[in-house]
């Protein structure tokens, strides 16, 4: 071979060598400048809500924390699966995160029967952020002081009993739907078009109970609005020590809270996804953030991603099936 044609050759190779490098390199860069510019956190609900208040509350520690703005997105619609979307085509770098929670993250795929993410398949588990348990809550006008009261009503053939639910496939739809399947009741479940609809109509007494986010409930329980009969936390909770727990009241095992928590797109480096779950564990644990979570009914609770990998996989096996038992389907 000719001398300037071999020199030519080999100069190709090298520079194929080096751009095929180029973006292992560049991403090594990202992980160790990581943010070098602003953050997007996707949220799949309007402002306002348990969601977009708990990625307030960390966008400003996490701002505070990396000298860069952390930008709170809301796209709601879908059940959440256009914010979902849209994370898990997102570039993997760093730059663009799902703070989400149980229902747009684990539910909405099979409830709207539209393969646009599996959370395995599309996210990397960042950190859990905060957890807040439901009541069961009844309208006063109701006969019913107890739990156990209400199921009695509800394995009567051709009771009446309607249930309030701000929507298919929502924690709070999904609760009721284990407890008639754990207890052998029956009611008609009312969907409605989101909270404060659902919520009205249980004040006014077109509905009988419902089961909502303490954070939602405690102002109506405080005025005598509504009767709570049990939380669905592991534990009684300090704002309503005299409630029970669905574990006490006979649903051994039973317990469910609602979460909110950050993925990454998958494909995002370990380093970034490692460094921002520190920096949220440290921020997490800081008393004065926990006592932002605790108005809001919330506690403020981060996992590793490994712990919260096994957490989400542990929720998924569990409801899951119930949304396929019981055809839970926005179609």
């Amino acid at each position: 071979m000719h001398r300037s044609k071999a020199l030519s050759l080999a100069a190709a190779i090298a520079a194929g060598a080096l751009l095929s490098l180029a973006p292992v390199a560049a991403q090594a860069q990202g992980a160790g400048n990581w943010p070098d510019k602003p953050v997007r956190l996707v949220l799949p609900y309007p402002p306002g809500g348990n969601v977009d208040g708990a990625a307030r509350i960390i966008s400003d520690q996490l701002q505070a924390q990396f000298k860069q703005p952390f930008l709170v997105d809301n796209k709601p619609g879908a059940g959440g699966l256009i914010a979902g979307e849209f994370v898990a085509k997102a570039a993997p770098d760093g730059y663009t995160f799902f703070m989400t929670a149980n229902g747009p993250l684990l539910f909405s795929p099979t409830i709207f029967k539209r393969d646009a993410y599996d959370w395995r398949r599309d996210f990397v588990p960042v950190s859990s952020v905060s957890f807040t348990p439901l009541v069961l809550q009844v309208n006063p006008s109701t006969p019913y002081k107890t739990i156990g009261e209400l199921i009695e009503a509800g394995k009567k053939p051709g009771n009446k009993l309607t249930m309030a639910s701000p929507g298919a496939g929502t924690q709070n739809h999904l609760v009721s739907e284990y407890l008639q399947r754990d207890s052998g009741a029956h009611w008609v479940t009312v969907h409605y078009k989101g909270n404060a609809p659902a919520t009205t109509d249980l004040l006014g007494g077109q509905v009988d109970f419902n089961f909502d986010q303490i954070s939602v409930a405690q102002p109506f329980i405080q005025q005598g609005r509504t009767r709570p009969l049990a939380v669905t936390s592991p534990q009684r909770l300090p704002q309503l020590p005299d409630v029970p727990t669905l574990q006490e009241s006979g649903f051994k095992d039973f317990s469910t809270e609602t979460f909110t928590g950050l993925m990454a797109p998958k494909g995002t480096p370990d380093a970034i996804v490692q460094k921002l779950s520190q920096a949220l564990q440290k921020i997490l644990a800081d008393k004065t953030v926990q006592e932002r979570f605790n108005v809001l009914g919330s506690q403020a609770r981060a996992m590793t991603p490994a712990e919260f990998t096994q957490f989400l996989d542990k929720e998924d096996k569990r409801w899951i099936p119930i949304i396929k038992q019981a055809n839970i389907t926005a179609q």
